[in-house]
């Protein structure tokens, strides 16, 4: 039972779960944001730290592992410490840690703040998550999931360009200190906001739990990573830590089921559309992921446009998700979670795959084009899965479930990289591209991630028709 609190009306409750929901949805940006603006600067910063642009892929691996990492965490510090204390915490940590990473005058010291950042990225969206599913009605939860998704949706497309358009008319450490502002209003809207959610009865840490899970998450994301980057002679260290990756994981599994009080408790996994949210979804979400990642890239090197021209066309997907954003919960209540899934899910498939048409000479409007229905597909996928993934959730257990979920889902956004990087050296070893990527190696690759979407409406598919629908009752 969470500690008590004054009694409010509906309507003040409502209101502040929206207000609440608003302050996680800024600090949802702020940490994907940071996870993806620093592409188009890393070889301006390389030259600051004298070091290779290839070296400074470690600030932004350091970055998604220590987010994978404490994650787990987070559920377990929420109810020990009070979902106020930790979110504004964590908000205070991550903020300081991007003050120290435009203050970094070396490698070292940037790696530092990034882990230090991810740390508290890792704590500040899901326990304010939390926060909002606590607060929040069954009857409003598709709202409040909308609200919370967007933000994530749109930093992702926006981080590239406007880490560019930063290096190009300011200076790098810039790429962190507009943190400093949104941190601090997000700081005092978090205190005046965010209930206590303190646990009156807090199971004791599991530290076995918590040392599997973290070398599983490590294990994994950096094996694949090491896959992506890597030639084919030295490919054997790679798939050693992805072996040990998915050894760990099943362990830590099993751990889990077993013992207990686990760190991460899985029953949640028993409710049919919490499943699917997490299995089908961190597919859906990995090939979706893949997609900024994948378009600057083939624009840039294949194509042979400017930084500039590329973030254009990739602000077609933006757009996308921006005209979605109004009419997505009508949609849900429409046609209900399954069929929309499904149909919008096929959708968002024939747009990665699309992507793998693109050619030199395909006219500008009709890449828009494409990528802003992709954008429009994405938008309503996203805020689909997370909504029906709370859906039949009770309250007590929705502590554990955004723990579940949030590590799903960094894993997912973060591995979507890594894959699509995978497929593209995979590609350009069998092609004999060693050097620099071609059309047809990100041909390959578009057709792989599209295959990973196919297979996660697999999940979709046994759904009953019903599923989730006590949520989609017009409020």
């Amino acid at each position: 039972m969470t500690s008590p609190t004054p009694p409010v009306s509906d309507t003040t409750l409502s209101v502040q779960a929206r207000l609440i929901a608003l302050v996680v949805a800024v600090t949802f940006f702020m940490e994907n944001l940071d996870a993806t603006v620093i592409a188009t600067a890393l070889p301006t910063m390389a030259a600051a730290f004298g070091v290779t642009p290839v070296d400074m892929n470690i600030g932004i691996t350091a970055y998604i592992l220590a987010v994978a990492i404490f994650i787990p965490l987070s559920s377990w510090i929420a109810d020990r410490f009070g979902a106020r204390r930790v979110f504004a915490g964590a908000i205070v940590v991550f903020t300081f840690a991007s003050l120290l990473c435009g203050l970094s005058q070396s490698l070292e010291m940037f790696v530092f703040a990034r882990v230090l950042q991810g740390i508290g990225g890792a704590l500040m969206v899901p326990v304010g998550r939390l926060a909002v599913l606590r607060n929040t009605d069954k009857k409003d939860l598709v709202k409040m999931i909308a609200i919370i998704t967007w933000p994530g949706l749109v930093a992702p497309i926006l981080g590239p360009l406007a880490g560019g358009l930063i290096v190009t008319h300011a200076s790098w450490p810039w790429i962190f200190y507009v943190n400093l502002p949104l941190g601090a209003l997000a700081l005092a809207a978090a205190l005046w906001l965010v209930p206590e959610g303190r646990e009156a009865s807090v199971r004791k840490f599991d530290a076995k739990g918590f040392v599997l899970l973290a070398g599983a998450c490590v294990a994994l994301l950096g094996g694949l990573e090491w896959l992506g980057s890597q030639s084919g002679e030295r490919l054997l260290p790679g798939i050693g830590l992805v072996s040990a990756g998915i050894l760990l994981a099943v362990w830590a599994v099993h751990h889990c089921r077993h013992y207990a009080n686990p760190l991460l408790p899985l029953e949640t996994l028993s409710i049919n559309t919490f499943r699917v949210s997490i299995y089908g979804g961190s597919l859906f979400r990995l090939a979706i992921s893949a997609l900024p990642f994948l378009l600057p890239l083939l624009f840039q090197v294949a194509f042979g446009l400017s930084p500039v021209d590329a973030g254009l066309l990739v602000l077609a997907v933006f757009a996308g998700n921006l005209a979605m954003k109004p009419f997505t919960t009508a949609i849900m209540q429409r046609y209900g979670f399954r069929k929309v899934l499904l149909v919008n899910g096929m959708i968002g498939v024939v747009s990665i795959a699309a992507c793998a048409l693109f050619t030199a000479q395909t006219p500008f409007a009709l890449i828009a084009a494409l990528l802003f229905v992709g954008g429009l597909s994405r938008s309503m996928q996203f805020t689909c899965y997370n909504s029906i993934g709370f859906a039949d959730v009770p309250k007590a257990r929705m502590s554990e479930a955004s723990a579940l979920f949030s590590m799903s889902f960094q894993l997912a956004m973060g591995m979507g990289v890594t894959v699509a990087a995978l497929l593209l050296r995979a590609s350009m070893t069998v092609q004999g591209h060693e050097v620099h990527a071609q059309a047809g190696d990100f041909r390959v690759a578009f057709i792989g991630v599209a295959l990973l979407g196919i297979l996660a409406l697999v999940d979709v598919y046994r759904l009953p028709t019903g599923a989730g629908e006590s949520v989609l009752t017009r409020a």
